[in-house]
This record gives structure tokens, sequence and C-alpha cells, in this order.
């Protein structure tokens, strides 16, 4: 089985927390699913549920390269030359990034209202970029526009692989049969 979850904003990516906290387990009543992939509480957008240990070390193992792209909101007007420097790949401090396909966007359609919403500053504007990457270090967009200059607002995992949010409303999910 195969769920794919639009996850909310201020969601942890396990089923338990002893904080109260909302988890998985408040989105999906099936069992013994496990995600394929995490995405930090502070990101939002798609997460794959599977029962599939092998299907779940294929979509996770970088060896396997599979593409994730991002949708990232920044503080700034992203210039050509960040664009660029993320399409070759960043210095991190664990190393070289693979290159990200990276392009400036509109603010996608059809986006959903973030609770609470994102920091706004009157003096200074934000722009979306969209970003794929086929590795999957922890918080790697984020680091990667900050490394550039141009800190993350707001980060929606758009797709992984093939699958996409599209036609999933935040905090729903579709389930596939394999």
């Amino acid at each position: 089985m195969i769920i794919l979850l639009n996850k909310p904003f201020d969601v942890l990516c396990q089923f338990t927390d002893g904080q109260c906290r909302k988890t998985l387990a408040d989105f999906i009543r099936h069992k013994k699913v496990y995600a394929a992939g995490r995405l930090d509480r502070d990101s939002e957008g798609l997460v794959v549920l599977t029962d599939d240990g092998k299907l779940q070390n294929q979509i996770t193992d970088p060896k396997n390269k599979m593409q994730k792209t991002y949708w990232a909101q920044v503080e700034g007007e992203i210039t050509n030359e960040a664009i660029t420097q993320l399409k070759k790949g960043v210095a991190l401090k664990d190393g070289l990034t693979r290159p990200a396909e990276t392009k400036r966007i509109s603010e996608p359609e059809k986006l959903w209202p973030r609770h609470p919403p994102i920091r706004e500053r009157k003096n200074i504007p934000t722009s979306w970029i969209e970003l794929s990457i086929s590795e999957g270090r922890n918080r790697q967009v984020r680091r990667m526009t900050a490394a550039v200059g141009y800190p993350t607002l707001r980060l929606i995992r758009y797709s992984v692989g093939d699958w996409t949010i599209d036609k999933i409303n935040s905090g729903d999910h579709t389930i596939i049969k394999n």
C-alpha cells in the first residue's frame, strides 16, 4: 500500500509524540505504514507512506537518486546568480550538494494558507523557486537557499518521483494500491 499525504505545517513526520504535538497519526489511520523520508515540522507537502520496506528503501536511499521537487518561498528577490549557484551545487558544512534543477516560479496556484502565516517584512519582498534534488540531507533545501543568501520562509515538497500533491488538499491523503 502507498499513501500520499499532503502534510500541513506544524505536524511531526512520525506517529507518536510525548509532547501532545500533531503527528501523522492525526491524519493517517492505517496501521503498519511508515514514512519513506521525512519532512521537518515546519515544512509542508508530500509525504509518501508505505507498508513495503523494499519500496521505502528505494525511495529514501540516495543511491537511487529519486528526485524530490520543492517549492520554496525565500526572503528577497532571488538573483540569477543565486539560482546558478543552486543549479551547480552548494557547499554546506557536510559537503557539496549535488546540482539541483532550479528555476524561479510564480507563487503556486491553489496554494493553501499556512497557519500561522510566514513572517512578512514590509521592506523585504519574497520570491518563489522550484528546486529538485536527488539526495535528502537534513534540512537540505533550507540550508542551500540560506547558503546562497536567501533564507527559506516557507517550504512545500511538491513531488517525490512521479507522485505529487496535485488534487490532495493540505491535511488530506490518497491511497494507491501497489
